[in-house]
């Protein structure tokens, strides 16, 4: 019998008391509702299985809707099912039984063993005791996956009716072990445009200036491009823009035992300028038509 999380609210929709921004701002892999059946067909103890969380991500963005859009952020945990990978990436070595012909098995994520169903969190830690079977995947992919995303979609499309161009910022957070050849600097900040497809260059530009100002060290795409969702969502040609920011935990949490730093609230703060920020650059580029017509 599919394990469902039937009891618990799948994802949230903070709204804003006036939709005045042309901007949604996404958390994905901050989920941290577990359900029970899920654990006790892990393989990891309770911190373990946490290490694929973009921890608390979804607080630091809490202000986008006092600032005026949308937060969506999810509830169940990235190492359940992953929103930001194609619908059908799945690991055959995972389930007993056949998979759909549909299916993306070679995938490099998948071959990563971080597809649509990950096989591991990070460090390589496996997640199962045993195979899966295959209505299981399947099933998490109709009541969770395709709710989350047909949701984002509805908020896309609203704010792009209301304001002629929608603007979707994708949040993430990295680990803090990460470096980037060629540079010296741990970057705080990593900003994904898919090397300019996903989002206007003027947005990207903004985002990696405002970012510098504060003080933090920012980066372009590299190792962070943007994943399915930054992919899949940004249509420029069409006033559908969309960037990816990952965030360096270990500026805010403590990552062997998952607690807030004391500053946590000076990074949120930070984050509450940089959205209000960026949306006065929105405004600035459209009016100059710039977002619709990139």
């Amino acid at each position: 019998m599919p394990s469902q999380p039937a009891d618990r609210e799948l994802f949230t929709v903070v709204e804003p008391a006036e939709h005045t921004i042309p901007f949604v701002y996404n958390s994905p892999h901050s989920g941290r509702d577990y359900p029970q059946e899920f654990l006790a067909a892990s393989r990891l103890d309770r911190l373990s299985i946490r290490r694929s969380e973009d921890h608390f991500v979804e607080e630091l963005f809490s202000s986008a809707p006092e600032k005026g859009a949308p937060l969506l952020h999810a509830r169940f945990p990235r190492a359940y099912v992953d929103v930001n990978r194609e619908p059908y990436e799945l690991d055959p070595r995972m389930f007993t039984g056949l998979l759909p012909s549909y299916v993306n098995s070679h995938s490099v994520r998948v071959a990563g063993g971080l597809g649509t169903i990950p096989r591991i969190v990070a460090e390589n830690m496996e997640i199962y005791k045993a195979r899966l079977g295959v209505e299981e995947g399947l099933s998490r992919i109709e009541t969770v996956y395709k709710p989350y995303h047909s949701c984002l979609r509805r908020l896309v499309a609203r704010t792009h009716a209301a304001f002629g161009t929608a603007i979707l910022i994708d949040c993430h957070s990295m680990p803090g072990t990460i470096r980037v050849a060629g540079n010296a600097a741990r970057p705080d900040f990593i900003i994904g445009d898919r090397y300019g497809t996903s989002a206007s260059a003027d947005l990207t530009h903004a985002a990696m200036q405002i970012l510098g100002d504060f003080g933090f060290v920012a980066l372009r795409n590299k190792p962070y491009a943007g994943g399915f969702i930054t992919e899949h969502y940004g249509r420029p040609a069409r006033g559908l823009h969309a960037l990816q920011i990952e965030i360096n935990r270990a500026i805010y949490v403590d990552e062997t035992t998952l607690e807030k730093r004391a500053d946590f609230s000076l990074l949120a703060n930070a984050l509450a300028r940089f959205i209000e920020l960026m949306a006065a650059v929105a405004a600035d580029i459209a009016g100059g038509d710039a977002l619709a017509a990139e």
